[in-house]
């Protein structure tokens, strides 16, 4: 109790300092006193940027390109024992509040400014998608939800599986959380199980045939937890973090027999270039983590792909392999919007159906923003209106997108009451490729997915609608809407009028459900492929044709794992790092976390029901930065 009073006289103390400091000081960066380890592109010091430099040039053990959902936990687990420079392009997401709270979720995507956690790419095939571009990488712009994958995909894929078992803990104890299931959720799950998608399996990180409850990132107060918050476990004595750091490619020797990586060029926020240098130890490699459009991209670059798409752009060529950015496949997604006569509270993935038939079926509702944020211009990938979709693209001019923004304006509120019913192709048989339009890191490649181009995937797509169907259809669903029950062609229908891509809709055609799912294709971000074990890579993910190399990311993946991939690309991180690492020093050693960071998160349970006592006096009294602050300052001390 003593413990408990302490902390409500800090609490209090702290409130009004709070209030104070956001009026009179403006933003400063809690988080640069929980990370002294990360750092600005521009502060870091190499040869071709620093002028006075005394002595040999600073070395590392193990480079790793990119900090995103594999790379934090890769270069946490690696800096136990050696010395790792972490590159990520983007910034960090700590202050963020587009990036932190649920109720921004759209935001980010819908940003498509040069600072943006997320940079917004059009698939020729027409569909709008995003990549991250922020420290922590698609944990901070995603839906959250987190699941394991099955035991035959880690079975398949070679992985140890006891291994495996222990590095999904090591990610769940620090970011993951219980959701508590809203009320679109729960009539969600008692549909799923009235239409036949059973066993119930409760509460659980398994992917398993039937109806779940899932895990998520986003805490009891709407808080999202990256895998950036991964490196507080990391040894900062080993471990620095460099953001906005563009890698522009990889450096190799070429005077041995095969190519060997010694160090990357990039370049700061600045636009400065910078080299890295590889240590010339043995087993030190530079670790290729950018996701799977910039991993295969950055080979490309760097000069590693078919030898012929290279030398049209006149890049070097230092291994010739036809597969790079082969293979390339994104699970289809269609949803349905399903109105309701009163406004639902915001929520995304929490329960899902695991099908037999391919598919699963998952819910999102609500609308987090206000009226003004409704109306504000959101650019080209608006997430409410769609984009263009019925517009021929030659004539997609300025004055036309223009005239979208405009409309935007007399959009009602009302327009958002309901939610949608969400069904996502498993396992896609369609595939594509990636391929360089340029040189230039900073622009998107040339993507293509082929979504549908395999008739089994339409097939299950149909196949899952009519689940779909039935699930908006039931007692559960229609008690909790209080609509009249809506024909499937009325909510087809209006799924149609929505544009959310730019393929030409066929309007006077949804009752032809496979022209359906081709019109309303979307993306649920869970690309994959470009890199793939046995072609780019092999089964210890390095890289074929040279040394020191490996690429460890969703880009060697022939099929996203679970219902969501995060969990999995995490788990991979800490998987590799811990098996690097006992290869390098004896199975004995072992990756562990830090003590501290257990004893932190006992403290942050104490002040847990504090905080949930003052969370409305917060989010009315304070700025969005205020509250953020706040949390930022109870939970890491």
């Amino acid at each position: 109790m003593a413990l408990v009073g302490a902390a409500l006289k800090l609490f209090l103390s702290l409130l009004l300092w709070l209030n104070s400091l956001t009026s009179s000081q403006g933003k400063e960066n809690l988080w640069e006193y929980r990370y002294p380890f990360i750092r600005r592109a521009s502060s870091f010091s190499s040869s071709s940027s620093s002028t006075s430099s005394n002595g040999p040039e600073k070395s590392y053990d193990y480079i790793i390109v990119g900090g995103g959902t594999a790379g934090c936990p890769l270069a946490t687990t690696l800096s136990q024992n050696y010395s790792v420079l972490l590159l990520e392009r983007g910034g960090a997401p700590f202050a963020n509040v587009n990036v932190s709270f649920m109720q921004n979720f759209h935001i980010s995507l819908a940003d498509t400014s040069p600072k943006s956690a997320s940079q917004t790419f059009i698939s020729t095939d027409g569909v709008f998608n995003s990549r991250a571009r922020v420290l922590g990488g698609g944990t901070c712009i995603n839906a959250g939800f987190y699941t394991r994958a099955s035991t035959s995909y880690v079975s398949k894929a070679g992985w140890d599986s006891k291994l495996v078992n222990e590095s999904y803990p090591w990610i769940e104890k620090q970011i993951v959380h219980r959701p508590d299931l809203a009320p679109w959720q729960s009539a969600f799950r008692d549909s799923l199980l009235e239409v036949g998608v059973s066993p119930f399996n409760g509460f659980t990180y398994d992917h398993i045939y039937g109806t779940k409850i899932g895990g998520t990132i986003f805490d009891r107060f709407g808080r999202r937890h990256t895998a950036a918050e991964l490196l507080a476990s990391a040894n900062p004595e080993k471990l620095n973090v460099i953001i906005h750091a563009t890698v522009q490619k990889i450096v190799f020797d070429t005077t041995g027999k095969k190519p060997k990586a010694v160090g990357v060029i990039f370049k700061d926020e600045n636009g400065n270039q910078h080299h890295a240098i590889l240590s010339k130890r043995w087993r030190s490699e530079i670790i290729v983590s950018c996701g799977a459009i910039g991993s295969p991209q950055l080979l490309l670059l760097s000069g590693i792909g078919p030898k012929a798409d290279l030398k049209k752009l006149n890049i070097s060529v230092v291994f010739d392999n036809k597969f790079v950015g082969k293979g390339m496949s994104d699970n289809p997604l269609n949803t349905v919007f399903v109105p309701t006569k009163k406004p639902v509270k915001q929520s995304l993935i929490q329960a899902v159906g695991i099908t037999k038939k391919g598919v699963y079926i998952e819910a999102s509702s609500g609308f987090g923003q206000s009226l003004d944020s409704i109306r504000c211009n959101h650019g080209l990938v608006s997430a409410e209106i769609g984009q263009l979709s019925t517009i021929p693209p030659k004539r997609r001019t300025q004055e036309a997108i223009i005239a979208y923004r405009r409309s935007k304006r007399h959009l009602p509120h009302e327009a958002f009451r309901g939610g949608f019913i969400i069904e996502k192709i498993a396992y896609p048989l369609s595939t594509g490729q990636l391929s360089l339009l340029n040189t230039n890191v900073d622009d998107n490649p040339s993507v293509t997915f082929n979504y549908f181009s395999h008739p089994y995937d339409l097939q299950r797509c149909v196949d899952g609608i009519r689940v779909v169907e039935k699930i908006v259809s039931s007692r559960h669903f229609t008690n909790y809407t209080q609509c009249d029950k809506k024909t499937l062609e009325n909510l087809l229908n209006m799924s149609v009028q929505a544009n959310v891509n730019l393929i030409p809709k066929h309007t006077n055609d949804t009752q032809s459900l496979e022209q359906w799912c081709r019109d309303t294709v979307v993306t649920i971000w869970h690309y994959h492929g470009g890199c793939h074990v046995g072609k780019v890579v092999s089964p210890n993910y390095k890289v074929h044709g040279v040394h020191r190399l490996r690429v460890i990311d969703g880009s060697t993946f022939r099929e996203s794992p679970g219902t969501n991939p995060q969990g999995t690309v995490m788990m991979m991180g800490r998987y590799m790092g811990v098996k690097i690492l006992r290869q390098r020093l004896g199975k004995s050693s072992d990756a562990t976390s830090r003590n501290w960071l257990d004893i932190k998160r006992m403290e942050y349970q104490h002040f847990h029901s504090l905080v949930s006592m003052y969370y409305k006096y917060l989010s009315c009294k304070l700025s969005p930065f205020g509250v953020s602050f706040m949390l930022e300052y109870l939970y890491y001390g």
